[in-house]
């Protein structure tokens, strides 16, 4: 029988991995607070922070879970809310699921709140954190103690891009709202981040080892303003060659990540923007 996997916050980055589980055979089983007239899975109403809306889906018996919840709006409480709460309302409605062998929870790089040139991996302690690093922090550490019968994984994802995220094709098209200042970036493409989950996923069914954090992000950290002159280029927009110097930021290594053996179909920012430029992906 086929595996199932509940995705907590089934927004834009849920729906690509439920669509990239079925490829795969496996069965998702998404979790909104407002049902999708249009989705092609099963979809469960219920919110992640009202505990009393979440009592019947320890009944779906899921074999692995996806927390991927969005915070609703840049406050400590909305983070705490949804990240702390939340994963810990889930993981409590979740305890009579006896078929649960694996938790991810969707964590973001946004807990490195240092500056620096330096490659940070998952072996950096994460410094000068704001309020939604810390929450996130300790949603991580939360999920940490909570694991009793399944194992877990927390995936620091960095800046997600893709379909719809148009943000800095946007901004690359007016060059005079372009930052002053410019600074190292980092970003993973949404199809990669959602195949890189499915990848973890099947290594544990083949009973393979997984580890209990990965940073999920391309191999190619860059400045911001590289970033944007390149995307002006390919639209065709003349913004001269000089970049400003790199000043702040932080550069994020995949190398955990890709030495699980997982290849990236977007292993850097031209391939992602060209891809969306010409409505491929």
């Amino acid at each position: 029988m086929a595996e199932k996997v509940l995705i907590a916050g089934c927004g834009d980055l849920g729906a690509e991995l439920a669509h990239q589980l079925q490829s795969q055979g496996l069965i998702p089983i998404g979790l909104r607070r407002s049902l999708a007239v249009d989705s092609k899975f099963e979809c469960v109403q219920a919110d992640v922070t009202q505990p009393s809306s979440l009592s019947n889906i320890s009944k779906l018996n899921p074999d692995f879970v996806v927390y991927c919840v969005a915070a609703t709006a840049q406050t400590d409480e909305n983070y705490r809310q949804h990240y702390v709460e939340g994963l810990r309302n889930v993981l409590s409605a979740l305890e009579g699921a006896g078929n649960l062998k694996h938790v991810f929870f969707v964590s973001s790089t946004r807990m490195y709140g240092q500056v620096t040139d330096d490659l940070l991996d998952e072996n950096t302690v994460p410094q000068e954190m704001d309020f939604g690093g810390q929450r996130l922090l300790k949603a991580e550490n939360l999920l940490k103690r909570a694991g009793k019968s399944w194992t877990h994984t927390a995936l620091r994802l960095t800046g997600i891009y893709g379909p719809g995220r148009n943000r800095m094709l946007t901004l690359a098209a007016n060059p005079a709202n372009w930052p002053s200042q410019n600074i190292w970036t980092n970003r993973i493409h949404r199809d990669d981040a959602a195949g890189f989950i499915v990848y973890l996923m099947q290594l544990l069914l083949a009973k393979h080892p997984v580890q209990d954090c990965y940073i999920v992000t391309d191999s190619c950290p860059v400045s911001q303003h590289e970033v944007l002159h390149w995307i002006a280029n390919e639209m065709g927009l003349a913004t001269g060659n000089e970049l400003p110097p790199v000043v702040g930021g932080k550069r994020m290594s995949n190398q955990r990540m890709l030495a699980t053996g997982f290849r990236l179909k977007y292993a850097d920012y031209k391939l992602g923007y060209s891809a969306m430029l010409n409505n491929k992906a």
